[in-house]
């Protein structure tokens, strides 16, 4: 049996906030080479479970691009 992480453990994680998380998009990478890009880790992690285990290779996190802006915000 394993033992669990207790919420008074500084380890402990808990969410922070409700908000959307958009700084991230993710590729599943196959492992015939090709490869999937998606914008929402909902969507990546529904993906993955669909692909048989030995076509899935891993995840990569890829940094969203910001577009600049010229002047003021």
């Amino acid at each position: 049996m394993s033992n669990l992480i207790e919420p008074s453990d500084p380890r402990y994680f808990k969410q922070t906030c409700d908000k959307p998380y958009d700084r991230h998009h993710y590729k599943i990478v196959f492992t015939n080479g090709e490869s999937e890009v998606f914008e929402s880790w909902e969507h990546v992690f529904s993906r993955w479970w669909q692909v048989p285990s030995q076509y899935s290779s891993h995840i990569e996190v890829l940094d969203v691009k910001k577009t600049k802006t010229k002047g003021f915000a």
